[in-house]
């Protein structure tokens, strides 16, 4: 990047695709406040000249204002977030309890909500534009019958629905919303799953990195005519039945 490096934040940074996302950003010459709850103790994350981290849970607003606070203090602006704190749950329906519904909402739409607004009103006061980019997820589009999780995709879906209304609402202040939507992703979360089964979720046969995420995050961060989009990255899955 020529110009001066512009910042972003990222959430849910401190391990899987948060830290590849940091690392992306990074590459591509940008300032980033990673935020997790644990990110000063993560071991994929060291702060620096160009990385500051901060801990908290970004479902609490307190979280998302010394977040924005801390950007704007340490490198003087807000470009960029890339909301990709989230949890996710596969159970029957009638299996989700209510402290299960409140987790969800609270991480995946709360901290979403809060840290964009803070974003946005700091976008407005800038008037040089900006992107927002949230990780939703392809099961919103194509429900697969053997992985039971219509509360998280209550969450996810929202986020979608969010995203359109918002690059409408701010279109003209030069702010696009977007998002990304995986399928399976190599992460620590899937570990103890068989890849073979893994492979069987795409029709590809095929599961993401997540150098793939973090490309397709920064890919709409930086794509200046796309704004209401949602990016499937999951191998073809939300094309339907295979």
């Amino acid at each position: 990047m020529k110009n001066d490096p512009k910042t972003v934040i990222v959430t849910g940074a401190s391990q899987g695709i948060g830290a590849g996302i940091v690392r992306a950003f990074l590459a591509r010459g940008y300032n980033v406040v990673a935020t997790s709850r644990n990110a000063t103790k993560s071991r994929e994350l060291s702060a620096s000249e160009h990385v500051a981290l901060i801990d908290g849970d970004i479902g609490q607003f307190e979280t998302a204002r010394k977040t924005a606070d801390l950007a704007i203090k340490k490198f003087g602006s807000i470009d960029a977030v890339a909301a990709n704190a989230g949890i996710f749950s596969a159970k029957p329906f009638t299996e989700y309890t209510a402290d299960d519904f409140n987790a969800l909402v609270s991480t995946n739409l709360a901290g979403f909500m809060y840290i964009t607004q803070l974003a946005v009103k700091q976008m407005l006061a800038q008037k040089s534009g900006g992107s927002i980019v949230s990780i939703t997820a392809a099961l919103v589009d194509n429900p697969i019958a053997g992985i039971p999780a219509a509360v998280p995709m209550m969450t996810k879906g929202g986020l979608n629905a969010a995203l359109r209304s918002l690059a409408l609402e701010y279109a003209k202040d030069q702010i696009r919303f977007n998002a990304v939507a995986p399928g399976v992703v190599d992460t620590p979360l899937h570990a103890a799953n068989p890849r073979g089964f893994l492979n069987t979720l795409s029709p590809m046969g095929t599961i993401s990195t997540v150098e793939e995420i973090a490309s397709a995050v920064v890919y709409l961060t930086e794509a200046r005519q796309i704004t209401g989009e949602v990016l499937h990255v999951d191998g073809g899955a939300h094309n339907g039945k295979w």
